[in-house]
């Protein structure tokens, strides 16, 4: 059978129909020089998805979207790692999970294969995004998953319960100043005492290498104004007219703990205690990034590099990992009679001694 094509202004997707029912995708972009995650892909997506998705994601990311949802050493594998590095597994089970900035849905569907006694909630803002996170929802037909759309960019669903554990996979990065401050909280007054808030895959506010936004160097380190003109004259990734709004939502800036615990503690909110992982052979942050490497290639470089951060964090007290992952508690030390519940519904919590956490060095 000869390969089928999808045309879009910026190149065309080549479909060949391969054996195994699925389909391999190559990308072939006009101009050479776009910037591209991934240029091919197997997918076994029905082809209304892969439409929906090359018109939403653009040419570039059509692979990149694809992969995160279907390739299981993605997000997948992300979330995964990161949460064992905290929990036994099997305490999800019954547990209900926010989902937020669920986006496409790909952290979504992954959070749905990994626990499937558990109740899902995905929430995204842009009504795009989660028309393909709901075409997603329809091809797996997950029925322990829920898809809502936030009314605004600065609020949540009205009623929509209390969560044992919220997770923000790869969005805390992206949203604005503003949007920290006013959801940040919003968020942690939906999570039941004694829950969870999971921030992983957010690039650190102050890594040497900036590499989710603009692939370069020391730009961390620049005042605003001319880390905008350093991105426009020496990123391919940014445009020369670029504004800064648009890097700031592409997550130029990244996060670090510092700032998320502070947010949280505005308000006189119940305590938020930053935990370190402890199981799977962990010790600290910098473990639970070290051992996400590959161990084939530049051990001792890797190696090297693991002395040095520990040496900045026994020095500054910083964990300078590339990306941030953090679970922070909710305290369960406020009397029950001053919880104000977002609604009516009630989620039940068992205390987490099925599991080991340590809270960090003071």
């Amino acid at each position: 059978m000869p390969p089928k094509a999808l045309t879009h202004p910026d190149g065309k997707v080549q479909i060949d129909e391969l054996p195994n029912g699925k389909r391999r995708l190559t990308v072939h972009p006009t101009n050479a020089a776009l910037f591209m995650p991934s240029g091919s892909c197997e997918t076994a997506y029905p082809l209304d998805l892969i439409h929906a998705i090359l018109a939403v994601k653009g040419l570039a990311y059509l692979c990149d979207e694809i992969l995160r949802d279907e390739n299981d050493a993605y997000v997948r594998l992300s979330l995964e790692r990161d949460l064992r590095g905290y929990f036994d597994l099997a305490w999800f089970d019954g547990k209900r999970l926010l989902d937020f900035g669920s986006g496409a849905g790909a952290s979504t569907m992954s959070l749905a294969k990994l626990f499937p006694q558990a109740e899902i909630v995905g929430i995204e803002v842009d009504q795009r995004l989660l028309a393909l996170a709901q075409r997603r929802h329809q091809h797996y037909g997950f029925s322990h998953v829920t898809l809502m759309r936030s009314p605004s960019s600065l609020e949540l669903p009205p009623g929509i319960g209390w969560f044992d554990c919220v997770v923000l996979s790869a969005v805390y990065e992206h949203m604005l100043p503003r949007e920290r401050a006013r959801l940040l909280p919003l968020i942690w007054s939906v999570i039941s005492p004694g829950g969870f808030l999971f921030i992983n895959q957010t690039p650190h506010r102050y890594f040497p290498y900036e590499s989710h936004t603009t692939s370069l160097p020391f730009i961390n380190y620049f005042p605003d104004a001319l880390a905008l003109a350093y991105a426009r004259a020496c990123s391919k990734r940014v445009r020369s007219n670029e504004p800064w709004e648009s890097l700031l939502q592409d997550g130029i800036r990244g996060a670090t703990e510092q700032e998320i615990l502070g947010i949280l503690s505005r308000d006189g909110a119940q305590e938020a205690v930053l935990l370190e992982p402890c199981r799977e052979g962990l010790r600290d942050r910098i473990d639970l990034w070290y051992f996400a490497l590959g161990k084939t290639r530049y051990r001792k470089t890797k190696w090297l590099l693991k002395g040095l951060l520990r040496a900045i964090r026994t020095l500054s007290g910083v964990t300078l990992v590339p990306n941030l992952s953090l679970i922070i508690r909710k305290d369960i030390r406020q009397p029950a009679h001053d919880l104000q519940p977002p609604s009516k519904r009630q989620v039940a919590h068992d205390e987490p001694d099925r599991f080991a956490v340590r809270e960090p060095r003071r």
